[in-house]
């Protein structure tokens, strides 16, 4: 067979379409260079692809791994059909695949101190194409070249881009540009880094920090900037190897960046690891610093199975403040139960815990979804169960069943983006077929309501304020505040974000000093600071945003039993992620409902009197705008956020911290 293919293959067909970029005497020379690339994962293996669709003729490659799922989001070889096969072997053969005479020298034990000579042996280039973090021996490397006049690049990944340096022998070394020698791992690391990228330019759009650690070795990393490495890198490599056109040796620095379409070409005369570069490197110790605090210490480890996956998709499922008041217990034949602890002293928790159970319901539309794509259908079944002293605890029995008939529901795919985004919203109304496609996300028994003019944005924005008013009032809520806004910078587990609140940072500067004592908070109510917080968190937000919705029961007075609102909660979280994926924005104004469902029943939810009446007032206000309160069960703002990236946001607990105890039989 390899005999037919060698036949058939013809080498200037084959890259007849060069020809023009190239002439034909050209390429018959690419055809007689030899380029060296150490390492075949992310950036290495795609350099070989593209290297020999350019027609070079020779290859040595190395490369001491196998392919891992990990790897499958940015390796050109990563494969279901190639998982556990040499890296080398693998690429060796696609590129065989491209050009059968390829002359390939393969190290799989990688690149040693010991084999550096014979990987770079009649080696007119070498590209680099080793992990981030193996420093050591890609310094042996580039020294190695240095001395025996071989040209070498580098170009490294980074976001959606790429930063690249090109050293030239008898030019300046790699060693004297990063100034690794004599610093420690974590130093080289930083300092790599900012040699690669000394502008920073992906820096701007870097959702979650806390997936960046230097000092653990471990950050993010997409195929759309490992293919543009490899297009940078051939560019340069013909450069180089033909002998023509302009190449920006170091202590020139190139970084394109395709996501913010930005060209940065640095000079730097003193290399990455000169004295105008020490600033740059301070400012880094502190921001990277600050990544690794907010990074695991350990990194979740990977579901063991099917089951395991589905929950640890689920578990993005939103609660209030974050709260995730769900426990899973793996039991056996496919069945897991959820506990949901509901806090009876929480003042939000209004009906007996609804917004709970309607987050509990969220998670079981969650579960459906995210067990469509392992072709798992779902059954659940409700119960009370006595809790630790007493307490009252919803169990949910779920049971998966395998069916070949489930296919994956696209919604699944949003499950981990939805987010809440309490920012301004474009004033665009929503279409009649926008509006349509998010109702028929909910069942005959719920209907849903629109209040999208200016007169009803206010109205409904007005409302938001005076629950807004009555909570930070409220000495028993201050407790609450604090403990689930979480002031440190990046994306929280367990809270929300003070960034996420949509605050600007002069009032998030006054709120963190009250926060610290009930006297500070008071003092700056009555100053005005509840007013300013109104205006901020609701009057102005609410006008800037194509309008409200609201979800209530169809047939009126219908008992808010357990079951209702769960099903309630299934068919609100597929409204929320269909939203999600329309490309429309949300924020739920639950605070309103509570509120006003104390005002309605004239509850004593607070023991400071003075603000019974001013929930009375708002549960009126919510009647003559929406409804009778009894048969609310959801308000929510929406619209086409300005900008889709949300920065700051609630992330989850780790699946870990989610399941308790081992599979059991639940019989």
């Amino acid at each position: 067979m390899c005999h037919d293919v060698l036949n058939q293959f013809v080498y200037e067909t084959a890259f007849d379409r060069n020809i023009g970029w190239t002439t034909e005497g050209e390429q018959q020379a690419l055809r007689r260079k030899r380029v060296a690339i150490a390492g075949m994962g992310g950036v290495g293996g795609v350099h070989l692809l593209t290297l020999a669709r350019t027609g070079i003729g020779a290859f040595s490659i190395a490369d001491m791994d196998r392919f891992d799922l990990p790897n499958m989001n940015r390796q050109v070889g990563a494969m279901m059909s190639t998982i556990g096969e040499p890296k080398v072997d693998v690429l060796a053969r696609m590129a065989r695949d491209i050009n059968p005479e390829l002359r390939i020298n393969c190290f799989p034990a990688g690149v040693q101190a010991e084999t550096i000579d014979g990987f770079l042996e009649d080696a007119d280039l070498f590209v680099d194409g080793l992990d981030f973090f193996a420093l050591d021996i890609r310094r042996k490397i580039f020294a190695r070249c240095a001395e025996l006049g071989i040209p070498a690049i580098t170009a490294a990944p980074i976001g959606m881009g790429t930063g690249y340096l090109i050293f030239r022998p008898g030019g300046m070394s790699f060693e004297r540009y990063f100034g690794l020698a004599g610093q420690n791992d974590r130093e080289q690391y930083l300092r790599f880094l900012l040699g690669v990228a000394p502008r920073g330019l992906a820096r701007a759009y870097l959702v979650d920090p806390s997936r960046v650690d230097l000092a653990r070795q471990r950050g993010p990393s997409t195929a759309a900037s490992c293919q543009l490495c490899a297009g940078v890198v051939a560019a340069e490599a013909i450069k180089i190897l033909l002998g023509r056109g302009r190449v920006r040796w170091a202590p020139f620095h190139q970084h394109f960046d395709a996501y913010r379409g930005q060209l940065a070409v640095s000079w730097l005369p003193f290399g990455a690891a000169g004295p105008i570069q020490s600033v740059k490197r301070a400012i880094a110790r502190r921001v990277y610093g600050a990544m690794a605090l907010r990074a695991p210490a350990v990194p979740p480890s990977p579901p063991s199975d099917a089951i395991e996956a589905i929950l640890s998709l689920a578990r993005w499922t939103p609660s209030g403040d974050n709260a995730q008041p769900w426990r899973f217990r793996r039991c056996v034949a496919d069945l897991v139960t959820i506990d949901i602890a509901i806090d009876r002293s929480n003042v939000y928790e209004y009906r007996d815990g609804e917004p709970t159970l309607l987050s509990a319901g969220m998670l079981l539309e969650s579960i459906r979804l995210a067990a469509s794509l392992w072709r798992r259908r779902i059954a659940w079944t409700h119960e009370f169960q006595t809790g630790a002293g007493g307490s009252p605890i919803h169990r949910i029995t779920v049971r998966f069943t395998p069916d070949d008939a489930v296919s994956a529901d696209p919604l699944a795919s949003v499950l981990t983006t939805r987010s809440v985004d309490r920012r301004a919203y474009r004033l665009r109304r929503l279409s009649v077929q926008e509006k349509q496609r998010l109702a028929d996300c909910l069942d005959s028994d719920l209907v849903m309501s629109w209040h999208e003019t200016w007169r009803d944005r206010l109205r409904l924005s007005r409302l938001g304020a005076a629950a807004t008013d009555i909570r930070l009032r409220m000495r028993e809520t201050f407790a609450i505040h604090n403990a689930v806004v979480d002031w440190r910078a990046g994306p929280s587990k367990t809270g929300i974000p003070a960034a996420a609140l949509g605050l600007p940072w002069p009032t998030l500067k006054l709120m963190r000093w009250a926060a610290r004592d009930w006297r500070r908070m008071n003092w700056l109510n009555r100053l005005g600071g509840a007013a300013t917080a109104m205006v901020q968190m609701d009057i102005a937000p609410g006008l800037q945003s194509a309008g409200f919705f609201s979800v209530r029961f169809a047939v009126p007075d219908t008992p808010h039993t357990v079951d209702a609102i769960l099903r309630a909660g299934e068919r609100l979280q597929r409204l929320w992620l269909t939203a999600d994926r329309m490309g429309l924005a949300m924020h739920p104004a639950l605070a309103t409902i509570a509120f006003a469902h104390y005002g309605s029943v004239r509850a004593p939810f607070t023991a400071d009197t003075r603000l019974r009446p001013k929930a009375t007032a708002l549960a009126k206000g919510v009647e003559t705008a929406i409804g009778p309160v009894r048969d609310l069960i959801f308000i929510a703002r929406i619209g086409e956020p300005y900008r889709h990236m949300v920065r700051a946001r609630s992330v989850r607990r780790d699946l870990a911290e989610l399941l308790e105890g081992k599979v059991v039989d639940p019989a």
